[in-house]
C-alpha cells in the first residue's frame, strides 16, 4: 500500500499509517492505560464534536450521558429512549470509538434507518478519531466513506438498517440508530435475520437509541424492557434533563413548532399520529402480551380453544406481492368482553393457499364463524374456502337495498359469501369497534394490531393507515366490528354488544343525573305517548327527541 510521508495514511497527516513504530513516554502510558480501562475518562479527556456555535470543542458529558456510558460499557443489551437534540447519538458514537481502539479483531455496525444517517454517523467518529494525539491511535488499514478498518484488525461498517445488511457476517456490536423509524416489516426481518448471531456471543452488544414514533417495534422492546420481559437495560432521558432546557424553551419550541411535534420528539410520546380512530390515551394504556405459541405458518395463539365456546374469524385478503397483508384475527365471542385469541398476518403467501391455513385456524377454534372481505380477490379465497374446502361456517351477507348489506347464514337469490367493504360498512365498524375498545368490551393482546391503531388514522371522512404504515389487522377487526352490529351476530353469540354498550351508558347517565321528582298537574292522562315500529316508547308527540 502506498504511503505518504511522515508516516501519515495517505497524506492525512492527522492519521497514522499502520506499522508505524510509536514510542510513548512515561505519562503517554499512563494515560493510555487509563483510557483502555475506562471509557468515562477517554471520553471526556480526548474526544473531541463539532458544535452548532463553539465549532470544534472537547466534548463535556452532560449527567445522564455520563450514566449512559456506563450503563453501555457494563451491559450488552441497551435500548435508550431519548428526546431530540440530546447527544445521544455522539454518547454512543465516542463509546464505539474507544471500543474499537482498545480491542482487537472486533466489529462493529453502524445502522440507522436511512444509509446516508448511518454515514453521518461515521463520519462523526472519524472526525473525533483524526483529533485523537496519535499516541492513541490505531494505525489506519483502510479509510472509507462507508467503512474504516485498523491495523489492530478492528473494522466499522455503516449501513442501512435492513435484514440483509450484516447478514452472513460475524459482528460484536450492532448500534441501531433511530430504530423507530426503521419500517415495521424491515425491523422484525433484521431481528430474525440477525438477532441469533449477536446473541450466540458472550460478549456481543447490541445498543438501540431512538426518538418514539408510534407502537412499533421500538415500542414492543421498550416496554417488555420496562417489564423485564427481555435483556435490555432501559435508559430514558427527560428534555428538561439538558441544560438550559426549562418551561419557558418548552413554550418557544411548540410556537415554533406545535405540540403535537413537542409531544412526539421531546417527551417522547408514542402515538405519533394525530386524529386516530381509537383515543391517543386509550392506545397508551393497552397492555399487550407474548403469544403462548407460534405455529409453523405464523399463525400467533394467545388463548388455545375451549370446548363450548364461540369464536369468530374475520379475514381481510391481498394478493400476496410483498406490499399489503393477508390478516385474520379470531375472536372469542362467547362473552363480553370479547378476545382476540388468534392473529395471522402475511404478506408473502399466494391467495390460492390462504384458504387451507384458514380452514385449519377456523377448524382449531370450534369451526370459528368466519366472514371474509370479498372486495378484491377475497371473492376467490371465499369460494375456495366453501367448495373446495367445505368449510362450513362461512358467513354470508344479503344486499337490502339503501339499507345496505345484512350479515346471514346464506339463504335468499340475492346472498353472497362475505362481505365488500363499502363506505357504509366502514364507517359503522370503525364506529364500533371505536366503542369496544374505549370501553373495553374487547381485549386485543397483539402489539401488532394495537401498533396498527396507533396510526389508523382520519383522512377524506374515512379512516385507514397513516402513510408509510398498514392497516390489514386493523381492518379485520373493523369487520369484525360491524359484524357485531347485524341482528344475526345475536344467533352467533350470547351477547348483543350495541345492546350492552347502550345499556352501559344509560346507567352511566342515570347514575350522574340529579334526581327529579314527577310533576302531577292534573291533565295529562297518560296517553301523551306513543310506540313506534321498533317497539320503543315515546314521550310527547311524534316529534319529541325524548324516549325509553
Amino acid at each position: 500500500m502506498v504511503r505518504a510521508q511522515n508516516d501519515t495514511y495517505l497524506g492525512n497527516h492527522n492519521l497514522k499509517a499502520a506499522g508505524v513504530q510509536q514510542e510513548f513516554s512515561k505519562e503517554q502510558v499512563e494515560e493510555y492505560v487509563k483510557c483502555s480501562k475506562d471509557p468515562l475518562y477517554f471520553v471526556t479527556n480526548y474526544i473531541k464534536i463539532v458544535t452548532l456555535d463553539e465549532g470544534l470543542v472537547k466534548f463535556k458529558p452532560w449527567d445522564f450521558q455520563e450514566d449512559m456510558l456506563q450503563k453501555v460499557h457494563d451491559n450488552r443489551f441497551i435500548i435508550c429512549k431519548f428526546p431530540r437534540q440530546t447527544g445521544k447519538s455522539t454518547t454512543i458514537i465516542s463509546y464505539l470509538l474507544h471500543y474499537v481502539l482498545f480491542n482487537s479483531d472486533v466489529r462493529i455496525a453502524i445502522l440507522a434507518n436511512k444509509q446516508v444517517t448511518a454515514i453521518e454517523l461515521l463520519s462523526r467518529l472519524k472526525l473525533a478519531y483524526e483529533n485523537l494525539p496519535k499516541w492513541l491511535q490505531q494505525g489506519v488499514e483502510e479509510w472509507n466513506k462507508g467503512s474504516i478498518e485498523l491495523e489492530n484488525g478492528s473494522k466499522i461498517i455503516a449501513s442501512a438498517t435492513s435484514s440483509s445488511a450484516v447478514r452472513g457476517g460475524s459482528f460484536n456490536m450492532i448500534f441501531l440508530d433511530e430504530f423507530a423509524y426503521v419500517p415495521h416489516g424491515v425491523a422484525e426481518e433484521f431481528f430474525s435475520s440477525v438477532y441469533p448471531t449477536i446473541s450466540s456471543g458472550k460478549d456481543t452488544k447490541v445498543l438501540i437509541v431512538s426518538t418514539p414514533k408510534g407502537l412499533n417495534m421500538f415500542y414492543k422492546l421498550w416496554s417488555d424492557a420496562q417489564n423485564g420481559r427481555n435483556e435490555y437495560v432501559p435508559i430514558e432521558v427527560n428534555w428538561n434533563q439538558v441544560p438550559g432546557r426549562d418551561e419557558e424553551w418548552k413554550k418557544q419550541t411548540i410556537a415554533n413548532t406545535s405540540e403535537e411535534q413537542f409531544k412526539v420528539e421531546f417527551e417522547c410520546d408514542f402515538v405519533g399520529s394525530a386524529n386516530t380512530l381509537i383515543s391517543t390515551s386509550k392506545l397508551k394504556s393497552m397492555p399487550f402480551s407474548d403469544p403462548i405459541s407460534i405455529m409453523r405458518d405464523g399463525i400467533k395463539i394467545y388463548k388455545d380453544p375451549i370446548e363450548g365456546r364461540n369464536y369468530a374469524m374475520s379475514v381481510d385478503v391481498s394478493r400476496g406481492q410483498g406490499i399489503d397483508y393477508h390478516a385474520a384475527t379470531v375472536v372469542d365471542i362467547t362473552s363480553i368482553p370479547y378476545e382476540v385469541v388468534a392473529v395471522f398476518r402475511n404478506n408473502e403467501l399466494p391467495p390460492a393457499i390462504l384458504p387451507n391455513l384458514l380452514d385449519k385456524l377456523g377448524t382449531k377454534y370450534n369451526d370459528a364463524f368466519c366472514l371474509v372481505e370479498t372486495n378484491d380477490i377475497g371473492g376467490q379465497v371465499a369460494e375456495i374456502l366453501h367448495s373446495d374446502m367445505e368449510y362450513e361456517n362461512i358467513l354470508y351477507t344479503s344486499v337490502r337495498g339503501h339499507r345496505g348489506q345484512a350479515l346471514g347464514a346464506g339463504f335468499g337469490s340475492n346472498s353472497r359469501l362475505g362481505v365488500k367493504t363499502s363506505t357504509s360498512t366502514k364507517r359503522i365498524g370503525c364506529s364500533n369497534l371505536k366503542n369496544m375498545i374505549e370501553d373495553d368490551k374487547i381485549t386485543i393482546p397483539d402489539y401488532d394490531i394495537i401498533g396498527e391503531l396507533s396510526t389508523f388514522i382520519s383522512r377524506s371522512h374515512s379512516y385507514c393507515a397513516d402513510s408509510g404504515h398498514h392497516d390489514d389487522l386493523v381492518m379485520t377487526l373493523v369487520l369484525f366490528g360491524w359484524m357485531t352490529t347485524q341482528p344475526y351476530f345475536k344467533e352467533l353469540s350470547s351477547f348483543n354488544i350495541r345492546e350492552e354498550l347502550y345499556k352501559e351508558r344509560i346507567s352511566d347517565l342515570e347514575d350522574n343525573l340529579t334526581p327529579f321528582g314527577i310533576i302531577d298537574d292534573g291533565v295529562s292522562d297518560g296517553e301523551d305517548t306513543f310506540r313506534d315500529d321498533e317497539g320503543n316508547v315515546w314521550f310527547g308527540d311524534e316529534n319529541s327527541p325524548w324516549s325509553t
